[in-house]
Parts: C-alpha cells; sequence; structure tokens
C-alpha cells in the first residue's frame, strides 16, 4: 500500500513539471515562429508589385464635352481646361452666351486623344459628347527594403515621378504653357482639371502594408 502510495505521488509531482514544458514548448514556438516571420517578412519584390499597381491606379485626368455644351453643375464651358486644350490646337471655341460654347474636337485632338491608353468618349442624352483624358502616369523610380513592424505588417518607403503625355505637358502647372494664366485659373485647373508639376522630381512617399488571408495588401486603415 505505502509503495502505490509513493507511485502516484510521483506521477502527480510530474503532471505540473510536464504542463511547465508543454507551456515552454509553446512559448518557444511562438517565438521562433515570429522570428521566422520578421525574417521571411516582405520581399522587396511583393513590395514593388503592390506599390506599382498603386501607382498605376492614380491616373489624373481632365474631362470636358464637345457638341453645344451649357454650363450645369458637373460642366463649366467657360473654365480655364477648354482654352488650355484650344491654344493647343486640340479644340475650337465659339461664344455662344454667357454659359454657352460649341465646342469641336479638332482631327489632330480625335487622332491624339485616342492614341492615349485609357482615354473615354461617349456620348450624352443632350447629343454632347463627353471625353476623359488621362494626362499621366506614376513611375516607380526606387524602392527601399520593407521594413517589418511585426510578423503582419511592414513599411514600405519609396519614390516616383510623373510621366506625362503629350496632353498632360499642355497641363504642368511648372511649364511656359500656363504662365499666361491667373493664380485663380491655375488653382481651378489644379482642383478640377488634373493640373501638377508634372515635372517637379521625384516624390518621397511611404505605405504601410499587412499580410491576410489572399497575401500582402495595402493598409488601408493608415
Amino acid at each position: 500500500m505505502f509503495e502505490q502510495e509513493l507511485e502516484l505521488e510521483k506521477r502527480s509531482s510530474w503532471g505540473p513539471l510536464l504542463l511547465v514544458v508543454a507551456l515552454v514548448g509553446t512559448i518557444v514556438g511562438i517565438i521562433g515562429y515570429y522570428t521566422f516571420q520578421l525574417k521571411k517578412g516582405l520581399s522587396q519584390a511583393e513590395a514593388t508589385t503592390i506599390v506599382e499597381a498603386q501607382l498605376r491606379a492614380q491616373v489624373p485626368t481632365v474631362a470636358f464635352r464637345s457638341g453645344k455644351v451649357q454650363a450645369n453643375g458637373g460642366e463649366q464651358p467657360k473654365d480655364p481646361h477648354y482654352k488650355v486644350l484650344e491654344k493647343a490646337g486640340l479644340l475650337t471655341l465659339k461664344d455662344v452666351s454667357w454659359d454657352t460654347n460649341i465646342v469641336t474636337v479638332t482631327d489632330g485632338g480625335e487622332k491624339l486623344f485616342a492614341s492615349i491608353p485609357g482615354f473615354k468618349k461617349w456620348k450624352n442624352p443632350d447629343n454632347t459628347w463627353s471625353y476623359e483624358v488621362p494626362l499621366a502616369t506614376r513611375k516607380l523610380v526606387k524602392i527601399d527594403t520593407p521594413t517589418m513592424t511585426n510578423p503582419a505588417a511592414a513599411r514600405v518607403d519609396y519614390e516616383w515621378q510623373w510621366a506625362p503625355n503629350q496632353v498632360g505637358d499642355l497641363f504642368d502647372v511648372g511649364g511656359n504653357n500656363l504662365k499666361s494664366y491667373t493664380t485663380w485659373d491655375r488653382q481651378k485647373l489644379i482642383d478640377r482639371y488634373g493640373a501638377a508639376f508634372y515635372h517637379e522630381g521625384t516624390k518621397k512617399e511611404t505605405v504601410n502594408l499587412v499580410k491576410g488571408d489572399k497575401g500582402w495588401m495595402i493598409n488601408a486603415g493608415l
């Protein structure tokens, strides 16, 4: 009887020790996984693919209409973007009244607009035509090695620059084409019609990425 009690005591003393060993093993496993994920992390190639996709999605455009264009909440035929395109020989404008122009796209304008990737044109119920012309793309210049902030999050620093097309060059705020316009008109071109400093140089930005079930993606919450 005594020997049986002693054996039971031995077994009961091993129980807590086994639990401690199991707990330590779990902790070590978690630390190991954490370390592995930090080392594995987000590759520069993966980060490049994600950043380039984001840059491609951010395309400035200029929108206008042709035909008998009358001012309304979404269209102002007297605004400076029409004058910019007219000056370049892409449109002709005929002043009808204080709020209406007859806008005609020249043959050269039609040809140039159609040659730009992403260009859109459609007919409206009032028999005018709407045009949406991309002005530039963003080009990745440099991307740093991602910095892991935890196993499922990373910070990526990169540099990009504008690559304007022929129409985008007309809307370069720092260029000669817009120098004769008033400060008011230049600001309106920036705010509403895609104008920007397209030849200003590279720009530095940071993006935060998170790892989900489908892989790495931009953290929209930051």
